[in-house]
């Protein structure tokens, strides 16, 4: 027979840290709400599960605490196992129902299974990649991505004690891993697995326990780049409200370490969102900052990207003559060549960005013929490694294509899309392709239009039923 006696659970006491019962349940209900859950988590809550009368939380609670501590199990956390709580006839009951989706990945990405099982929880494990690093982030206190909002109250968060080497380039590689996922599989699966290392890294920021030196700037460095990545993610996906509050907040921490770099990259995405928003004044502003940012970096390439970012404003507001003299800057920075000192996150722009992004200021004004050239030299010069951007410009080539009149080839183009949505999951890419299917309804009775149109129905179907 099972035991019944309450065992205080000394694991769960200790993730509290310093904050009181109620400022941790206030922690819990906003991870709750961060993943579309409801609970009524107060003080008494927390006390009961501390003292051991709440021995495994029901499939709600567990859904939020495995958010708030990804890597961790119930067991980790000091429950015990739902079957030696509930007995042999309850486990009967519990194993009918359907499991509940691990809420580590909430959105399962479809293509390539090798791939995807070996990374679909590499960003709730990037600070768990190595032993060192492991062992420095459990010596935070925090846990990993302890369910904190930026922003969040300090007493809300456990203090953690030195952060160093370990944790910095543990953020850095989260960095690096969230663009290479993204490069290859697009944004929709990503972004909310990515939210908890910076959630992460502004804790570590807020605890205030590296204030100057290299791995202060570092810190700051990363947790910038990150929120950047994070925002991307939301603009990809179309959450614009949210990307734009990411791109504020590595805005401001650009601001506050006095980093032009960060600066500059903060900025040249706000652009990007302004522009994609219909805000098209804010896309020349933000890009004109971002230029006076970076000024001084000495990277031709990065001033080229961003004389892009003002063309599309520019294109967007109808004005032809700033759009053209921003697009000859852009291409007299870019004939200078790359240099060493070209941003990290910049290894996609090259001769095929480039030319997908003087394609979409085409098509803002409204030169169809012209965008859908440019966007051809975009999808054969693309390097098959960047999926999702391949993808893109196939989607803008359609549309360009659509728009020109060219109805067989804007098929075709579209059929090389759809090829490739299956390793793509991008709700903007999804949206341009719509777009073009409004274009070609009225052309339906066309062959390969009809071809083109069904199975665009068909696997939009098939991606809302999954």
């Amino acid at each position: 027979m099972v035991s019944t006696r309450a065992v205080p659970n000394h694991t769960f006491r200790r993730l509290r840290g310093r904050s009181s019962p109620g400022e941790f349940a206030a922690v819990v209900r906003r991870a709750a709400r961060e993943i579309g859950e409801q609970v009524a988590c107060d003080a008494r809550y927390i006390g009961r599960v501390e003292a051991g009368e709440i021995r495994c939380p029901n499939y709600a609670y567990e859904r939020v605490f495995l958010h708030m501590f990804p890597g961790l199990t119930l067991a980790d956390l000091g429950f015990s196992a739902r079957e030696t709580v509930r007995g042999r006839a309850s486990r009967a009951t519990a194993d009918a129902r359907p499991a509940p989706a691990p809420l580590s990945n909430p959105t399962p990405m479809r293509g390539d299974t090798g791939d995807i099982s070996e990374e679909s929880d590499v960003l709730r494990r990037a600070f768990m990649t190595n032993g060192t690093a492991s062992m420095a982030v459990a010596s935070l206190g925090i846990g990993i991505g302890v369910g904190i909002g930026i922003g969040a109250p300090a007493a809300a968060v456990p203090a953690p004690r030195q952060a160093g080497e370990a944790e910095v380039s543990a953020l850095e590689e989260a960095v690096r891993r969230i663009r290479l996922l993204d490069d290859r599989h697009g944004a929709d699966g990503l972004y909310r697995r990515a939210a908890q290392p910076l959630r992460t890294a502004y804790a570590l920021l807020d605890a205030g326990t590296v204030t100057r030196g290299a791995t202060a700037d570092r810190l700051h460095a990363s947790a910038g780049e990150l929120a950047i990545s994070v925002g991307w993610l939301a603009h990809d996906s179309g959450r614009f409200d949210d990307a734009r509050s990411h791109y504020a907040e590595a805005l401001a921490t650009a601001r506050v370490a006095g980093d032009p770099g960060l600066e500059a990259h903060a900025f040249c995405n706000t652009a990007f969102l302004a522009r994609d928003a219909g805000r098209h004044r804010e896309a020349v502003r933000a890009a004109q900052a971002g230029r006076r940012a970076a000024r001084d970096l000495a990277s031709p390439r990065l001033l080229s990207l961003l004389a892009l970012r003002e063309a599309g404003g520019w294109a967007g507001l109808g004005d032809r003559t700033g759009c053209e003299q921003s697009l000859g800057q852009a291409h007299t920075l870019f004939e200078q060549g790359p240099s060493d000192t070209d941003p990290e996150w910049m290894s996609f722009f090259g001769e095929p960005e480039l030319q997908a992004l003087e394609a979409q200021c085409r098509a803002a004004l409204g030169d169809w013929p012209t965008a859908a050239r440019h966007a051809y030299r975009a999808t054969i010069l693309q390097d098959p490694h960047f999926t999702r951007n391949l993808a893109l410009y196939r989607a803008e080539l359609a549309t360009d294509l659509a728009h020109a009149g060219f109805l067989d080839e804007a098929a075709a183009a579209g059929h090389q899309a759809l090829d490739l949505m299956d390793e793509v999951q991008s709700s903007r890419i999804q949206g341009i392709l719509a777009g073009m299917v409004r274009v070609l309804l009225p052309k339906r009775r066309t062959p390969e239009v009809g071809a083109f149109l069904d199975r665009h129905a068909s696997t939009a179907s098939a991606a809302h039923r999954g």
